[in-house]
Order: C-alpha cells, then sequence, then structure tokens
C-alpha cells in the first residue's frame, strides 16, 4: 500500500517532482538528460518506493491527467503553430525539412523491418513506429499524441525506454549535424550567405528566442481564454470522433489547433507555450509512476533493440538529407539545420544555427520544426496503421 493516496497529496508531490526535475535539468551534467526524462526517472522512483501509487493501484487522478491534461498540452502547443510564417523560412529550408521527414518515415519502415519489431517490441510495435515518426519530424507533443491514441502511456517500460533512446540518439545527432557541415565543406565547398553585420545578428537572434521562450506573463482573462479553448476543443473533438469513429480523436483535436493558431488573435494571447509544457510534465510525471523500474534496469533486450531501431532509423533519415541535397547542391548548413528541426525540434534547430554561426538561419530553423509539429502527428498515424497491418 503506498504512502500517499489521497488524490491532493500525490498531486502535490507531483507538482514537487515536476519543480525538482526543473532544477536538476539546470545541472550541466544533467542538462544532456533534460526535464522530461527526469521527472520520468524521479516519479518513477516515487512510485517503486511505495510512497505513491503505481500501475497496479492506480488512483482515478492518472487516468484523468491522461484523459485530459494529457491531449490538452497538445493542443496548447500546437496553438503556436502560424503555418504563415512559414514563407519567413525559405523555399530551400521547408524542401529540406521535407526531404528530412521522408527520411524519417523511411527509416521507421526500415528498422522495423530490420529490428524484427513485432518480436522486439511485442503487440505495440506498430504504435512505437508512429510515435518515433511524429517525434522525428515534429517533436515531443507528436510522439505524445501517437503514444495516447495507441494507449502506449499505459506501458510505463516501454514509453521510458522509448524517451531514454529517443534523447540519447537525438543528442547524438545533434554532435553529428555541428561537425557535419564544416568536413562536408571542406571536400564539397558550397557558398553560403554573405556575412550579417552585428546588429544584424543580434536582431534575428532576439527575433528566433521569442518564438521558444518559455517564460511568459498572462493576466486572468487570457488564462480563462486559454482555458476555456481547451476545454471547448476537447468536447468538441470527442463529438466529432463519436460522429465519425473512424477517425481518431487525436486527428479532430490537432486539426482544431491548427485552425485556431492562424488567427491572429489566438497567436496574441500569453500563456499558450507554457500552459502546455506544465501539462506535459504533468503527463509524463504520471508516465514514471506506469514504470515498474526492477522490469526496466533487468530488461536489457529491450534497450538494446530500442536503441538500434532509433539508431537505424536516424542514419536512414541523415542519408536521405544529406545524400539527396547533397546530390542537388543544396548548403550544407540548411540540410544540417533543417535535419535538426525534424530530429530535435525547434529549439534545437536553433541551437545548432547559433553553433554553425548562421544568424540568417535561426529564424528558418524554428519555423521548419513548427511546419514538424503541424504533420508529424499525421505522418505517425499514416505509418503506425501501416506497420500495424504489416504481414
Amino acid at each position: 500500500m503506498p504512502i500517499l493516496q489521497d488524490p491532493l497529496a500525490i498531486f502535490a508531490l507531483l507538482m514537487l517532482n515536476i519543480v525538482i526535475s526543473e532544477q536538476l535539468a539546470k545541472l550541466p551534467y544533467l542538462r544532456s538528460f533534460g526535464s522530461a526524462l527526469i521527472v520520468i526517472i524521479l516519479t518513477a522512483i516515487t512510485a517503486n518506493l511505495g510512497i505513491i501509487p503505481s500501475s497496479t493501484n492506480a488512483p482515478p487522478l492518472y487516468d484523468g491527467i491522461f484523459t485530459y491534461l494529457a491531449p490538452v498540452s497538445i493542443f496548447y502547443l500546437l496553438l503556436t503553430v502560424n503555418l504563415r510564417g512559414l514563407k519567413k523560412a525559405g523555399a530551400p529550408m521547408v524542401l529540406n525539412f521535407l526531404l528530412g521527414t521522408l527520411g524519417t518515415m523511411l527509416g521507421t519502415l526500415l528498422a522495423m523491418y530490420l529490428i524484427v519489431g513485432p518480436k522486439s517490441f511485442g503487440e505495440s510495435f506498430y504504435a512505437l513506429g508512429g510515435m518515433f515518426t511524429g517525434t522525428y519530424i515534429g517533436g515531443s507533443s507528436n510522439f505524445n499524441a501517437l503514444a495516447l491514441h495507441y494507449e502506449v502511456n499505459k506501458q510505463g517500460n516501454l514509453y521510458a525506454a522509448a524517451i531514454a533512446a529517443d534523447n540519447i540518439i537525438t543528442a547524438i545527432w545533434m554532435v553529428v549535424t555541428l561537425l557535419l557541415p564544416p568536413i562536408l565543406n571542406r571536400y564539397f565547398p558550397r557558398k553560403n550567405r554573405e556575412n550579417l553585420s552585428a546588429s544584424d545578428q543580434q536582431r534575428l537572434s532576439d527575433e528566433a528566442d521569442a518564438h521558444i521562450n518559455d517564460r511568459e506573463t498572462m493576466n486572468p482573462q487570457e488564462l480563462g481564454i486559454l482555458l476555456g479553448l481547451g476545454a471547448l476543443s476537447l468536447y468538441l473533438s470527442q463529438l466529432a470522433s463519436n460522429m465519425f469513429p473512424a477517425i481518431p480523436k487525436i486527428i479532430f483535436l490537432t486539426t482544431i489547433a491548427l485552425v485556431l493558431a492562424q488567427f491572429p488573435y489566438v497567436q496574441r494571447l500569453r500563456g499558450v507555450r507554457l500552459i502546455g509544457m506544465f501539462c506535459i510534465y504533468l503527463f509524463l510525471a504520471v508516465i514514471g509512476a506506469y514504470c515498474d523500474l526492477a522490469a526496466l534496469l533487468h530488461d536489457g533486450n529491450l534497450a538494446i533493440a530500442m536503441m538500434g531501431f532509433v539508431t537505424i532509423l536516424v542514419l536512414v533519415h541523415g542519408v536521405v538529407v544529406f545524400g539527396i541535397g547533397g546530390f542537388f547542391k543544396q548548403d550544407w548548413d540548411i540540410l544540417s539545420i533543417a535535419s535538426q528541426a525534424n530530429v530535435g525540434g525547434s529549439a534545437s534547430a536553433l541551437a545548432l544555427s547559433k553553433g554553425l554561426n548562421r544568424p540568417d538561419l535561426h529564424l528558418p530553423g524554428i519555423l521548419a520544426g513548427a511546419l514538424g509539429n503541424a504533420i508529424g502527428t499525421y505522418c505517425g498515424l499514416l505509418i503506425a496503421e501501416y506497420l500495424k497491418n504489416w504481414g
């Protein structure tokens, strides 16, 4: 019997784990783990120590978070996607990003075939393929959307192993995409844009930072509007799903969010990213509670298969992006940043463009990542359903 059984006490501890995880993620030796993985591990420890309930005695609070907060977190993060801003990304960035999207989808299929997905990951292999397709096109919001739809979120060990492999490979790919352009430019030189003045570089950097800043101020009216929009959209997506049961509810929710995100009034609302990230962390904390830590640590075969699968996936993605892009003599920096926008998302694309000293590509990389947020769930569902009918 867990020490804490009252929903309020459990909720308070989940909040504490989120706070601690945010602080731990700031430490140099834990920064590469990220808050998402840390909050899963921390909550898994508290659940396995019997402080809060685990999956075997899950309280209604956990189901409530899975049912309401998890999908609404995806809704809020998609509200930041302004598709009209894609013209600022430029055709080369968008086209190479779409090339990377194709590479991710092909990589998922080949990796699942080589790893023998049904044998390595069990009945949920197709869902896992969809999740990684989504996250390596658009990021964690797509990963979580597909996990919720296929209920992989309730398979704590599989989900935690997927998050860990994702974090490791994403970090390695950041290093690869940072090192490749100077090496490739040495043997296959490309003409980069002219150097910008210091003031122009600072302006572009500030504009890009503003797109991914999670520190926001908001007033009660904005909070009320955002919470109301979230509740109404969940309600409408459920109604639509009841009317058209063949279409997943997450598709309706994603589409509603993307439509609303194009309205200037919605774009001006403050606090969208803040609320979305908070809900995501709370969802991940409950994922941690579903982890059987002993089984996870002893299941070496799952860890090996997961790392093999993700490694093959990303390698195929890289071959497609740099192979085809290089053949058409694309700027190596653009190829790297477009690839990183796929694999790591907007924030990683910005970090890479800074590392490559390409301030002119700060905003295009972020906008390419936003396009991935918009299409990742659709692509992930397409691959998952295809894999589901394998054999």
